[in-house]
């Protein structure tokens, strides 16, 4: 009898935990079946029905409505009722269902007031409050209206990056190509991004406008979200035949000539060195980003919000003859953030680094190729680090070349003249490798102003270039474990 008397309250709380499946039925008092059962009834045959919270329907504006039976016996869709909305000030009347109009509070104390656009002040209305308001981020699935625009679940601007001209100057456009599409104020208290700005890692000067472009595709690497994703690039930001700008071959690359101090704060995290992946040398080119580029996004995060999420993939030329080498190119994804959690976001605010199971530290770069990570597989694989000054060595954790495919990476190397060359990799002789698409998360705050430092550059000399792909920018309510993992 134990056992039976258990399963029956465990059925009945998973039944109440679910709530009701088609109408609540009993918010306004009337007579119906208890919440969270489907009944059979007479075609035609109609009932009084409220799906808002119990004890709000007849309070202020919200109202009952009707369910009619439909030809197959069973109740219908609760239509004309009038549920709990924002307080809207000044109209005397009561929105929010709460027995007081035009009241002006702030109950759990989110910093977003009834008649602010609060939709969801108190307990009696949703779970959890303080994460409902105009400043948060609409979460799928939770059939929760989190933002207060009036829709439950609804996408914000899904379709935000498309028609984007390839070598648009708008910085802006470039946070859409990554799915941020919500902008906001510093005098408003909606999340979405303030500022958007194309700077050289010094946090000064401007690029070269070839280093950058929106695509819809690169190669054989497609969208992860939207229509397009941003490409940079230490030589010329397009693929085998895109134009606007130009394709330029990536082997032997294209010495741009512009050069920059690399983002002081991060520097000074490593002690002034260039962190690098374990048993490889460091650059000899000293401390100067070459060829450089940044986009420098300012960004609110969302009342509700915990961490993000960005994809990232990364292909050089330098591989596989300048894998392990000191000719590591950077890419380094920087996040300024109040969040003192756990998990920690890392002491020098680069999300771009893998960690192993070993706790070795490795940057995103050419080098996750030596040492098989795991987290290099766009390539070839066979021989690594042919040239002089590398650290000789291997691969076979590359799975398949189709992103190459189309990128100007996936050409022979080295032209049948060079064959004999010992510089080259003999069998293992594309002009290029990548990671494939990556996962890179850091923590927030909810409500603060972040900033992300995106940045791309050479190292040692201006040579064999190297493109960074970020696209599908996401809010997430949990933390997150902060860094770079396989997609």
């Amino acid at each position: 009898m134990r056992t039976r008397a258990r399963i029956a309250l465990f059925i009945a709380l998973a039944v109440s935990a679910c709530g009701p499946s088609v109408s609540n039925n009993n918010g306004d008092g009337d007579a119906g079946p208890p919440d969270g059962t489907v009944t059979a009834c007479t075609p035609g045959e109609q009932r009084s029905c409220y799906d808002g919270p119990a004890g709000t329907a007849g309070v202020g504006t919200c109202t009952a409505g009707t369910q009619t039976c439909t030809n197959d016996g069973l109740w219908g869709a609760c239509e004309g009722q009038v549920l709990p909305g924002s307080e809207i000030c000044g109209n005397s009347l009561d929105d929010n269902c709460n027995g007081t109009a035009d009241e002006d509070v702030d109950e759990d104390g989110d910093g977003y007031t009834t008649c602010g656009g609060d939709c969801c002040d108190s307990p009696t209305l949703c779970g959890d409050p303080e994460l409902v308001n105009e400043g948060a981020f609409e979460v799928a699935g939770n059939m929760v209206d989190d933002d207060c625009d009036g829709s439950v679940d609804n996408a914000i601007a899904a379709t935000c990056d498309s028609g984007i001209p390839s070598n648009t100057t708008d910085a802006l456009a470039y946070a859409r190509a990554m799915e941020l599409c919500q902008t906001a104020t510093p005098g408003d208290k909606k999340w979405g991004v303030l500022s958007a700005r194309f700077v050289l890692p010094s946090g000064t000067g401007t690029p070269n406008a070839n280093q950058r472009s929106v695509r819809p595709v690169f190669g054989g690497t497609t969208v992860r979200a939207g229509e397009s994703f941003v490409v940079l690039s230490t030589g010329n930001a397009a693929a085998t035949g895109q134009t606007n700008p130009p394709f330029q071959a990536f082997q032997g690359g294209r010495d741009i000539g512009t050069s920059s101090a690399m983002p002081a704060d991060w520097l000074a995290a490593n002690g002034n060195n260039l962190p690098n992946a374990p048993g490889c040398p460091e650059p000899n080119g000293g401390l100067v980003a070459r060829d450089p580029i940044m986009l420098e996004l300012e960004i609110r995060a969302p009342s509700n919000a915990k961490s993000f999420k960005l994809s990232t993939n990364f292909l050089s030329s330098e591989y596989p003859e300048w894998t392990c080498s000191p000719f590591n190119d950077f890419f380094i994804v920087l996040l300024d953030s109040t969040w003192n959690g756990q998990p920690a976001n890392p002491a020098d605010k680069n999300l771009a680094v893998y960690t192993s199971p070993a706790m070795q530290k490795y940057p995103v770069g050419v080098n996750l190729a030596h040492g098989n990570t795991g987290l290099f597989t766009v390539c070839q694989n066979g021989t690594t680090g042919c040239t002089e000054g590398s650290v000789s060595g291997s691969i076979n954790t590359c799975v398949s070349t189709a992103e190459l495919v189309g990128t100007g990476m996936d050409v022979t190397n080295p032209p049948p003249a060079f064959a004999a060359d010992p510089g080259y990799c003999g069998a293992n002789n594309q002009a290029g490798g990548g990671t494939g698409w990556l996962v890179t998360q850091g923590n927030v705050n909810g409500g603060e102003v972040i900033k992300l430092r995106i940045a791309l550059w050479d190292t040692s000399d201006g040579f064999y270039d190297s493109v960074a792909i970020i696209d599908n920018f996401e809010w997430s309510v949990e933390a997150a474990e902060p860094g770079t993992v396989i997609s």
